[in-house]
């Protein structure tokens, strides 16, 4: 059977909505083992079941028979690799102390280093993909505007070096800067780590906090200002606790660098395994804009990643490179001269601008909305 449209249905509710028809779904990691349903009737033809639960008197052989595929359940992972949202700091934190860490963020990382992290088992690998394929679903669920009221977001990230300390003033520019960014209506992603991607999710966070009220985070979070830092954790579970009720933002972090700690100030966190899924694909949905801030070789590669995106326009549409940090970018690496040349005869050469004024970075985003190419 061929499907035009594919439902997915992840919730419980939205199954049984259905009265057992099923083709052309995808039911996704759901239990049925206490739920009351008359299996011998329902239309299994074209379905597909992802890591879901069901009653012992339900067989594989009775779905596979009755026109259906199954992707069974995986042994012995710590992970849900058919998990049907995104994570959040609540759930990756859970089991956190302040005397030790048996989080499970902390428990999906050791079992990724014990199993090989450069090169995985042929069924660990299968695993993880399927995991970051869930992961991406969940993704567009929330950037569409499936998972909050306030419809399809407008993406601007940030990106920027993991060691900057929480007491740097360009760290201070990307909270105030983000916070602004978010009382304008966009979307602040982020890498989802330390550094220059905490302040990002940090500024989103306190959208609705003054100046006042960001001096008095920043001192804080000063008394543990690097992520190796001891009380580095705590310092921002204080911050939460000060500030409980922030607004939304999305944090895209991964596993093969999961000795850095997940920043704590994004309500939605995409985390993969593959990063390299994850940086593109972070690139990818931040239509609306990537502001760099300094960083190093990690930024540097991403700065190219994001140029390419736009000088192939690779998905369909050009979008704005700003790059705060006159010093770093014009004189220190010379990038954005570089940039700017690569540009020279693009449609995104109009989309660039180096400076260090947050107001003329949120101006510009502003002003200079995603298009799309003629071609």
């Amino acid at each position: 059977m061929r499907c035009s449209v594919i439902r997915e249905l992840d919730r419980l509710e939205d199954f049984l909505k259905h009265k057992g028809q099923l083709h052309c779904s995808v039911i996704q990691g759901l239990d049925f083992t206490e739920v009351d349903i008359d299996w011998e009737k329902l239309d299994f033809s074209g379905a597909v079941f992802l890591g879901c639960h069901f009653p012992k008197d339900i067989s594989v052989d009775f779905l596979i028979n009755s026109g259906a595929v199954v992707f069974p359940n995986l042994p012995n992972l710590p992970y849900n690799p058919y998990r049907a949202e995104l994570y959040t700091r609540e759930e990756l934190m859970q089991g956190w102390t302040r005397r030790e860490d048996q989080s499970v963020d902390k428990k999906i990382y050791d079992h990724f280093e014990a199993k090989g992290r450069a090169k995985p088992d042929v069924l660990e690998s299968l695993a993880q993909r399927l995991h970051d394929h869930a992961v991406d679903d969940g993704l567009r669920d929330l950037l569409e505007g499936r998972v909050e009221d306030d419809g399809v977001k407008k993406v601007v990230a940030v990106m920027g070096g993991h060691g900057t300390p929480r007491t740097d003033p360009y760290y201070k520019k990307i909270v105030k800067l983000t916070r602004d960014l978010t009382r304008a209506g966009f979307f602040v992603a982020s890498g989802g780590g330390p550094g220059m991607m905490e302040a990002a999710n940090l500024g989103a966070w306190l959208a609705g906090v003054d100046d006042d009220g960001l001096e008095e985070v920043f001192a804080i979070l000063a008394e543990a200002p690097v992520y190796s830092d001891a009380g580095y954790m705590e310092a921002a579970q204080s911050v939460i606790d000060l500030h409980p009720h922030g607004r939304s933002s999305i944090a895209v972090p991964t596993w093969f660098y999961g000795h850095e700690p997940t920043n704590l100030f994004s309500k939605h966190i995409a985390k993969y395994f593959s990063n390299s899924i994850r940086e593109d694909g972070l690139l990818a949905i931040a239509e609306y804009g990537v502001i760099f801030a300094p960083g190093s070789a990690g930024t540097t590669q991403e700065i190219f990643m994001d140029a390419t995106q736009n000088h192939y326009v690779t998905f369909d549409k050009v979008s704005p490179m700003v790059f705060l940090g006159e010093e770093r970018y014009t004189q220190e690496t010379m990038i954005y001269p570089c940039i700017k040349q690569l540009a020279e005869g693009r449609e995104y050469a109009n989309m660039l601008t180096c400076t260090d004024d947050t107001q003329e970075v949120l101006d510009f985003i502003i002003s200079h909305p995603p298009y799309e190419t003629q071609g």
